[in-house]
């Protein structure tokens, strides 16, 4: 006999795949989380604990760690069943109409599956300088764990989105100096951000990049950067590199379940369904015209997605109910 059969999988424990195990918890189906990762919370806990959020309803501002402990208490409160340090291979549809979910390490089945996996396995862009492998996981950095390891010293930030913005406002009270380095003159950020980022002390260039790391024993001591498609050359006394120039994303065993994908991403309907029946995705895994890339986005994701599937195991229930009703 085969195990248990939950009513629903969550493949992902992020941020989204959380909050997807809290609601489902309050439509009253049974819940398993399965993720490859040792912790929950996906990349906000295992790349920036110490950043800030700021499109979460409710707060001006989280921080990354606070975000997920809170959303990790939330879903305990259905006690659902969380597999750690288990990377999904294969998901097939049995005749009975479950799934059958191996893993690295183990088997599950369920009577459907919301995937909510973010951008799957993701490595960063590096900085494409010949002795830059010198200094990696010394003083040049792809992530963030520690706000006050950059306490009192000069930091150079280089990137033009958000996280390359927010990490230059977050350190600005911290490091001794701020420069924000960018190619292009604009910058990606959000509008309030790039707001804030004027009337900060950060000092911006652009448009500039990198040319030269200057250091030895792993210690970066000054950069080179060109003006690009310029002549003009500085430099400049740096102790830490920060490079937010993106992920390089693979959605990984995924592409081989027969979903249909766009550019590592799941194709979904406006009811987050895929176009395998009992199979639904949320947050930045999944595609749509019109989709914002925010964690605000993927809640609301995420409450669709359970509520299709709730109406998938059992045609009968209600397509979706007020939580003041819930806990009334």
């Amino acid at each position: 006999m085969k195990e248990e059969v939950v009513d629903i999988t969550i493949i992902g424990a992020g941020p989204v795949g959380l909050f997807t195990a809290f609601y489902a918890g309050m439509r009253e189906a049974s819940v398993k989380i399965i993720d490859s990762m040792p912790e929950v919370g996906g990349q906000l806990a295992a790349l920036y604990p110490d950043k800030y959020i700021y499109d979460v309803a409710g707060f001006t501002k989280v921080k990354a760690k606070e975000l997920v402990e809170q959303l990790h208490k939330q879903a305990e409160a259905f006690s659902p069943s969380i597999c750690l340090n288990e990377s999904v291979q294969q998901v097939k549809k049995l005749e009975d109409g479950s799934f059958y979910i191996e893993t690295t390490s183990s088997s599950h089945y369920s009577k459907s599956i919301i995937i909510t996996a973010g951008a799957g396995a993701f490595q960063p862009r590096k900085l494409k300088l010949d002795n830059a492998t010198e200094f990696e996981g010394n003083t040049l950095h792809y992530f963030i764990t520690n706000l006050n390891h950059f306490q009192d010293r000069r930091v150079l930030i280089c990137g033009g989105g958000d996280s390359a913005v927010d990490w230059a406002l977050a350190l600005e009270s911290i490091a001794k100096q701020v420069t924000l380095i960018h190619r292009r003159n604009n910058f990606r950020a959000h509008e309030h951000s790039l707001t804030l980022l004027k009337q900060s002390n950060v000092d911006i260039q652009t448009p500039f990049e990198v040319t030269s790391l200057i250091g030895n024993n792993g210690e970066i001591k000054q950069v080179i950067i060109q003006e690009v498609k310029g002549g003009k050359n500085e430099v400049l006394e740096v102790e830490d590199i920060i490079v937010n120039y993106g992920f390089i994303t693979n959605i990984g065993p995924i592409k081989n379940w027969g979903l249909e994908t766009t550019k590592n991403a799941i194709n979904v309907t406006m009811q987050m369904e895929t176009n395998i029946p009992g199979i639904f995705a949320a947050g930045d895994i999944c595609s749509y015209d019109g989709k914002p890339k925010l964690i605000a986005t993927g809640f609301g994701e995420a409450t669709i997605a359970v509520n299709h599937a709730k109406k998938f195991i059992n045609p009968k229930a209600k397509l979706s109910v007020h939580s003041t009703h819930l806990f009334a």
